[in-house]
């Protein structure tokens, strides 16, 4: 049972009144109405969804003191309104703040009726009010102070507003809180079978700022013909901080070296002839050939001889393509990267063989340029083509579908690539 839960007809008739109005208000709007017009109702309705939200608040802490057998086998309330009336966690903790903070919080409630705060404001006060009375060493809610920033900034901004003052009554509940936060730091991965990765985490406020500082600025678009999605950039974005903290060695050493990937393919394979297997990128399986020659850029290449059986009969010296002195001019001559437009710095990007060094191309600075590796990914997988002429650096975009595969395979695989000198193929 509920303490004074004397059943009437009101509030039954109220909401049949609430459902024909919102029916009549669904027929009444539509594509016909002005912009002005649009935006008034929506003013209003928000008001009129805000104002609802109270009696939904005070039916919740009615609900909350009734018998734990009226919750329908939830353990709390909170619970049961999340199911039963098919909302979110925050807006039932919401509402139960509400309920709950309603006589603390009577100058708030007349400001929502008269429309100079939202919910939204409402639900951060009520919270802050919860949090900072249940407190044992609080020093006390002061709604006046609260309410004035409300009415002034946005919810976002009035929820930072609310972070201050709690932190303000209880230094300690606030670390405490951020403490948790941090506790609760994870990333999980799930490979799927053609070798992707798919992330899911949490991090907490100084963790997730610290990863969107990096990553904002590798994410901005890149020249005039970047046509990549804002989710595709910060994903990209991602993979090239991952990979400069490779090639820079930052990360600890693991038996001996510094961590690295791992590519092993064919001579087949690097030379792109038909009928060669894929390469194997450890961690990741199988990778197309015109992967690896990229890869095979700018890194440290092992020759490994196997017999008819698959014993190995030989093991080369690891050789590193570029040398540290080629490297070095190449950072002098070109600065950064040479695609048109881009900005990525030398430290940020790769050594790359206009003439693939796999199909007999050398390794020095004449055949070489430093390219980022959003475009470095664009000429060997995206099937664009990066030229010296006479006129300097000239980049193609791939043939139409119907005019010839997108990838090359030989120096003169492409048709456009047949006039100028120094053709890029890997």
């Amino acid at each position: 049972m509920c303490d004074g839960a004397d059943e009437t007809t009101t509030g039954a008739s109220g909401l049949a009144v609430l459902d024909a109005a919102a029916e009549r208000l669904e027929l009444e709007t539509g594509p016909n109405v002005s912009p002005e017009a649009l935006r008034d109702q929506l003013i209003r309705l928000r008001h009129v969804i805000d104002l609802l939200e109270l009696p939904f608040a005070s039916m919740v802490i009615s609900l909350g003191t009734c018998d734990e057998a009226e919750w329908g086998g939830y353990p709390s309330p909170i619970q049961w309104v999340r199911h039963a009336c098919k909302t979110s966690a925050w807006t039932a903790v919401s509402a139960f703040h509400v309920g709950e903070q309603s006589v603390r919080l009577e100058h708030s409630a007349r400001a929502l009726r008269a429309g100079e705060i939202g919910y939204g404001h409402l639900a951060l006060l009520a919270q802050t009010a919860a949090a900072i009375t249940e407190s044992p060493t609080g020093s006390g809610f002061d709604e006046t102070a609260l309410l004035r920033k409300a009415k002034q900034h946005t919810v976002g901004r009035f929820f930072r507003d609310c972070a201050h003052a709690r932190h303000a009554a209880d230094q300690q509940r606030f670390l405490t809180e951020q403490q948790d936060t941090v506790d609760a730091r994870s990333l999980t991965f799930t490979t799927f079978r053609n070798g992707c990765l798919g992330l899911r985490g949490f991090l907490d406020a100084e963790g997730g700022a610290a990863l969107r500082t990096a990553l904002e600025p590798l994410a901005k678009p890149i020249g005039r013909d970047d046509d990549r999605n804002r989710e595709r950039r910060f994903a990209d974005a991602l993979v090239e901080l991952a990979g400069h903290a490779l090639d820079s060695g930052a990360p600890p050493q693991h038996v001996g070296q510094r961590p690295h990937l791992q590519v092993t393919a064919t001579l087949e394979t690097l030379r792109g002839l038909e009928g060669a297997p894929a390469a194997e990128l450890e961690m990741g399986g199988p990778i197309a050939g015109e992967t690896a020659r990229r890869l095979a850029c700018d890194a440290s290449v092992s020759r490994i001889v196997f017999d008819a059986q698959s014993n190995v009969v030989d093991v080369g010296r690891a050789r590193r393509l570029p040398a540290p002195a080629t490297r070095r001019a190449l950072q002098a001559r070109d600065g950064g990267c040479v695609w048109p437009g881009c900005d990525r710095p030398a430290s940020w990007s790769q050594a790359h063989h206009l003439q693939s060094w796999a199909q007999g191309g050398s390794t020095d600075v004449a055949n070489l340029v430093l390219i980022c590796r959003a475009h470095h990914w664009k000429i060997h997988e995206g099937g664009w083509l990066l030229i010296r002429s006479d006129e300097g650096l000239v980049t193609l975009p791939p043939l139409p579908d119907d005019l010839g595969p997108p990838f090359r395979i030989g120096p003169l695989a492409h048709p456009r690539a047949r006039a100028p000198s120094g053709v890029d193929t890997g």
